[in-house]
């Protein structure tokens, strides 16, 4: 990177030139605590600067080794219920370890009780074939020949529900490419499959979780809170978004050719009652104050950029990130229920008082031309950062659907995305299904065998829906 100017050579260049290279400078510097960049793209100096430090010295003054300390409170492996033991194997002594002397098989009034010992084990898997013979009869009457169709559980294709579920979550949950499922197949289950025969089986999934995921759209219209971001996408060459709606217990996915207004009112439904977590993205901006929740997660990287961008904004982005900390601790205690609600609003009013002062004065010289728009942004988005103080169930942060997220953009980052809108609608489809018996601690595998298996039988499919007494 070529060196930065000398000071006589900047004071001799106009001021809209000073700053431009200021800018320039800034951009440089941003990095993925700064910006909404990932934190793959930080430069190794950044990354080595993420790691966590070297760890303090112990008692003796020596540097602490990693992992657990001496003292520390044990955490051990919990046995299981004995109504989830497949075998008991009664192990007894047989000689007496201190002088050799024969013990009895059964215990006595004075023997301690058994210690119990679990080793867990996978069981060779081999895949069951079921072979279905179809007879046929001639008619003594007429002479027909009629042969017995398939019944209804052998499906139409050569493969069962639990196989087309299994083969479905490698590549729809555990992100397997198509060529290395097969491989897991064969290698653990010996079941031959073909990468087409996988694709196949991905899109009869996807259209037995039609119904479901369906369903899963009109319900998260009617939540009181929801959170909601989008990621890039790419169908073949078109540049699509993958859109998340977070409900308190369910996931939406959908992927879509635009990140506009559009998107967010159809996945909102036209009659949105609730309160949108997200962050400042214009998308959103037509909900109004009182049903948003700005995301602070995103305002602290806003409030370090400008603490990073030179030494003249420093101090107001060190000011604005001093008030954010204090603004989690008092939320943490909240949350932690060390404070109910009258004193969590009673403590943040001085804390609002401070931030307001702060963001007005970034309005001013020399913060304007850095902060001004973010600034005057917050200003009059004001009531909507502060949702979470009135509102049960609302969170300061974006993070649940930030966290949603994350595995879409890992599937993405190995995949390259889709390549046709039968290949999209999997995508959102399956990553519906698994957020959600996620949020809701089911079994994503046993759903997916319900989905497929009432498909096949044709009776309605299984419910993601919370039941009532959940």
């Amino acid at each position: 990177m070529p060196s930065r100017p000398s000071e006589e050579l900047l004071a001799q260049t106009p001021e809209p030139v000073r700053e431009y290279i200021a800018e320039l400078e800034a951009r440089l510097r941003q990095d993925s605590s700064t910006s909404s960049r990932p934190p793959s793209s930080d430069p190794p100096k950044t990354q080595a600067q993420r790691r966590a430090p070297p760890p303090p010295a112990g008692r003796d003054g020596e540097p602490r080794r990693r992992g657990g300390q001496p003292g520390h409170p044990g955490h051990h492996r919990e046995l299981l219920g004995e109504e989830r033991v497949d075998r008991v194997v009664d192990v007894t002594p047989e000689a007496c370890r201190g002088c050799g002397a024969g013990l009895p098989l059964e215990a006595g009034p004075c023997d301690p009780a058994d210690e119990r010992v679990q080793v867990v084990e996978l069981p060779p898997v081999r895949a069951e074939v079921t072979e279905y013979r179809l007879a046929a009869r001639q008619c003594r009457s007429c002479g027909t020949i009629t042969r017995a169709g398939r019944p209804a559980e052998a499906g139409v294709g050569a493969f069962g529900p639990r196989l087309q579920a299994v083969a479905t979550l490698l590549v729809g949950r555990y992100r397997l490419s198509r060529r290395e499922a097969v491989a897991c197949l064969a290698e653990l289950g010996e079941v031959e499959l073909s990468v087409g025969a996988v694709a196949r089986l991905e899109q009869v999934t996807s259209a037995a979780l039609e119904p479901v995921v369906d369903e899963v759209a009109g319900a998260v219209q009617q939540a009181p809170v929801a959170n909601l971001d989008e990621t890039g996408w790419w169908q073949g060459k078109t540049r699509s978004w993958l859109w998340t709606m977070v409900t308190e217990a369910l996931t939406l996915f959908r992927l879509e050719q635009h990140r506009s207004k559009a998107v967010a009112q159809a996945l909102l439904g036209p009659d949105w009652t609730g309160i949108v977590g997200s962050d400042r993205y214009s998308a959103y901006r037509y909900l109004p104050l009182d049903q948003r929740q700005l995301c602070w997660a995103h305002l602290i990287r806003e409030f370090r950029k400008i603490a990073a961008y030179n030494q003249h904004q420093r101090p107001l982005g060190e000011r604005l990130l001093a008030i954010a900390t204090r603004v989690f601790a008092v939320w943490y205690r909240f949350r932690a229920e060390v404070i109910e609600r009258p004193t969590l609003l009673l403590e943040l009013a001085p804390l609002q008082a401070e931030l307001r002062q702060a963001l007005a004065d970034g309005l001013k010289p020399p913060h304007a031309v850095v902060a001004g728009a973010l600034c005057g942004n917050l200003l009059d988005s004001w009531s909507a950062l502060w949702t979470f103080a009135h509102v049960a169930g609302v969170e300061p942060t974006n993070n649940a659907a930030e966290r949603a997220l994350r595995p879409a953009v890992l599937w993405r980052k190995g995949s390259f995305g889709t390549q046709s809108d039968e290949g999209s609608r999997f995508v959102e489809r399956i990553m519906t299904v698994a957020a959600t018996c996620k949020q809701q601690g089911r079994s994503l595998l046993d759903f997916l065998v319900a989905a497929v298996s009432a498909a096949r039988l044709g009776l309605p499919p299984p419910s993601l829906l919370p039941t009532p007494s959940a």
